[in-house]
Order: C-alpha cells, then structure tokens, then sequence
C-alpha cells in the first residue's frame, strides 16, 4: 500500500507540475491559505521599497543633478538592502533562516547614512534656494528614517524593541529640524518623521502578526486532521483486542492444559487441541469481519466519520439522506465512494465547505424493467481550477472498478469555479431484500447520531 501511495503521489504532483508549466498564471489558486497570506505579505512588503524609490526620486526632481546624485546613490543602496532584509525577515518570521542581523544594521545605518546625505544636501544649498529644494531635501530624509524603522522591525523580536526604533527616528527628524528651521517647521518636521515611521511600523507589526496566527491556525488543522487519523486506527486497534484479547487467552490456558494431559497421556488431551483449533478457526472468522468491517464499513459509519473527520479538520459538512433500505452491496459500494471522497477532499485543494447528498431515484412508471438509482454527490470547495479529476488517479479508478461489479457509474469533475463534485449511481434492484442491508451494533449506533 505504501509504494501504490508513493506512486499516486508522484503522479499528482507530475500532472500539477505540467498544469503550472502549462497554465502559470494559475499559481495562486493551487496555494492553501496560509501561503497565500504569506505571499501577499511577501508582495507587500516587497512593494515598500519599490515605493520609497520612487517616491524619493520624484521628490527629487526639482534639486539639482549635482546635489540629488549623491542622494540618489544612497537611495538606490537602500532599496536593495531593504529588498533582501524583507526576504530574510519573512523567512525568519516563517522559522526557515536564523534572525538577519547584520544585513538589518547594514539596513539601518544606509539609512541614517542616506538621510545625513540628504542634510548635508539641504545645508549645502546655495543662498536662498527655491522652496522646492527644501521640500525635496526635507521629503527624502524623512523617507530614509520612515523605511529604515518600518521595515527594520520585520526583524526585531519585541514591541518595546519596535518602539524604541520609532523614537529614534522622530528624534532624528526633530534634530535636524531644530539645526536647519524654525521652531514650527521643526516639530512639523519630527511629527512628520513620528507619523510616517509610526505608521510603516504599525502596519508591519500588524502584518507579522497576522501572519503568526495564520501559520498557527494552519498547523492546528493540520493537527486536528492527524488526531482524527490517529483516533480512528485507535478504534481498529480496539476492535481488534476486543475480538482476539479474550480468544487468545482461552487458547493460551486450553494449549496449556492439552500440554499437561498429553503428558500424562490422558485422551481428554485430544478433546482440549479440538477446541483450540475450533476457537482458532472463530478467531479467524472475526479478525476478517473486523477487517471487512473496516474496509468495506457500512455506509451509516462512514458518512458520519466523513462529517467528524472533515469538521475536525475545519471544513464545514453537511449530509444529507439516509442509506435506510438499501441493500447491502450499495452501501458498500458507495462507502468505498464517501471514504476516497473524503480522502481526496483532504488531501486535494483546500476546501472550506462540503456536501455529502445521498438520494434514492425511483425507476418511474414508464421505466419498466428499470431499477431504482441510489446517487451520491459529493461536492466541495476550494480547489484549484486547474485540477480536473475527470480521469482521476489510482483512487478514482479503484472506484470505478467497484461501482461497475454493481452495474454503478461513478461520474467526478469540476462543478463551477474552484468547485469539484463527484457523483456515484449505484442501481438498486427492486426483488433485493431491505434487511440485507441491516447494519450492525457499531453502524446501528452511527445511523441514530446521523440522523
């Protein structure tokens, strides 16, 4: 089962290979949530930069080639180094690299170094320059301090630590207010300096957390699906130990007991080995009731374990119709159908809602010769709309073989936008006996919590 599992999987991931190499555009539908939040993270931040460069070149535009070359220079050294902090900032937030702390003190001093750059610009103006010179100097150190504190955070540990970078760079925008202009034109300048930093911060911060809660919820589905995975091997193992513990016990003492006998030459020795091979042989009987109970589980246990294993895995479920009635062979040929269903629903895509639908449609009055159809459609969200399991894998085909021992059709594929549904039509013979299809204690008690 493993190297069938290993080869299914290897097909999956060749055919979503050649989907992406065929259809690029399409990258983002095949993404679960938690790495569309962080490429769209990833996308923003990357924009931060991009938007200081050309905010800052704008700004300028009016300041002479002379004076703004510098300035440009430093500019340019600054966007880079805050494009790869970005990058290593993520993927340390992500657990994937070590904190990046020298390219963030690289990434903080090109910053200070380019705002002084642009100071010493506005003080080496020529006498009684154009107010535009002030405005572009003034604009481009703030953008410096802003960017440098904004995104320098990504790789700070702590709020307090987040705090202290903004409060250094509003005093810088204070100090060289209160150098170069009068006093209002100061504090404008530091609460200027204290709003843009105070922002780009904020929204960082912001977005790291976000973030964080994300890579949690999704490794909390993740947890809760193995749970529900273990819960249920669980529940075989303990079937198995209430059908072989007491066997086995009784074989043990019986063999023991012929042993002795035997021994002693006494014919009772005959009569106990008997009873061992005859407990041996019941024993054999049940482990293969227990396994076909498992494997070909009354279709009451497996839509109620499709609606406990989805919803602990944070799909909502609903199910509706009952498999009251139907023959026995139907409901194991569609409980096949609701497990690899399931499975795939799982393991494909990333669904946020399923529906589970079992009907029964009668033959009709002109359909002489016709039996009766019991149908069920599943039908989930969340898939990427370049997957198509009109052919399907090992698992559909498995299940095809299935339904066609029951002269059934199993049809699945995509049913609108990032939807897909499956739906299984199992003939119901009309001279077929209801109470074949009469399930168990274990099943009795799922047909009542289903409906």
């Amino acid at each position: 089962m493993t190297g069938t599992g290993d080869h299914e999987d290897a097909a999956t991931y060749g055919a979503t290979a050649q989907a992406a190499i065929r259809r690029p555009g399409r990258w983002w539908g095949r993404k679960g949530t938690a790495a569309k939040v962080e490429s769209y993270t990833r996308i923003s931040f990357h924009l931060f930069p991009v938007a200081q460069l050309v905010t800052a070149l704008l700004s300028l535009t009016p300041v002479p080639a002379r004076s703004a070359l510098p300035v440009a220079g430093a500019l340019l050294v600054h966007v880079v180094l805050g494009l790869r902090l970005t990058g290593q900032a993520l993927d340390w937030v992500a657990g994937r690299r070590a904190r990046p702390r020298r390219l963030l003190y690289a990434y903080t001093a090109c910053g200070f170094a380019g705002a002084a750059i642009a100071a010493l610009v506005l003080v080496k103006l020529p006498d009684d320059p154009p107010a535009t010179y002030y405005t572009a100097c003034v604009g481009t150190y703030v953008l410096f301090l802003a960017f440098s504190c904004g995104l320098g955070v990504l790789a700070l540990r702590t709020h307090r630590q987040s705090l202290v970078a903004v409060a250094v760079a509003a005093f810088g925008g204070w100090l060289l207010g209160s150098a170069l202009l009068p006093a209002p034109a100061a504090a404008a300048l530091a609460l200027s300096t204290l709003l843009s930093a105070g922002g780009l911060t904020l929204a960082s911060r912001f977005s790291i957390w976000l973030l964080q809660a994300v890579y949690e919820l999704d490794e909390a589905r993740h947890t809760r699906a193995r749970l529900a995975v273990a819960e249920e091997r669980l529940r075989f193992g303990r079937d198995l130990h209430d059908v072989l513990g007491r066997n086995l016990s009784v074989i043990a003492l019986k063999s023991e007991l012929a042993v002795q006998l035997a021994r002693r030459e006494r014919p009772e020795a005959v009569e106990q080995m008997a009873e061992v091979q005859r407990i041996a042989q019941e024993s054999q009987r049940e482990v293969r009731e227990v396994v076909r109970g498992y494997r070909e589980a009354d279709l009451y246990t497996e839509l109620l374990g499709a609606r406990g294993v989805l919803s602990a895995a944070g799909i909502t479920c609903t199910v509706t119709g009952t498999p009251t009635g139907l023959p026995r062979p139907v409901q194991a040929a569609l409980a096949w159908v609701v497990r690899e269903a399931v499975t795939n629903v799982l393991r494909h895509g990333n669904a946020a809602h399923c529906r589970i639908a079992l009907t029964v449609v009668p033959a009709g009055p002109r359909a002489e010769g016709r039996p009766a159809v019991a149908e069920l459609t599943v039908e989930n969200d969340g898939v990427p709309s370049a997957s198509d399991g009109s052919t399907g894998g090992h698992g559909l085909a498995g299940l095809r073989e299935r339904l066609a021992a029951e002269q059934g059709t199993l049809e699945a594929g995509p049913a609108g936008k990032s939807a897909f549904r499956l739906v299984a039509r199992v003939p119901v013979p009309a001279d077929e006996v209801a109470e074949s299809g009469v399930p168990g204690e274990t099943a009795e008690r799922a047909r009542q919590e289903l409906e």
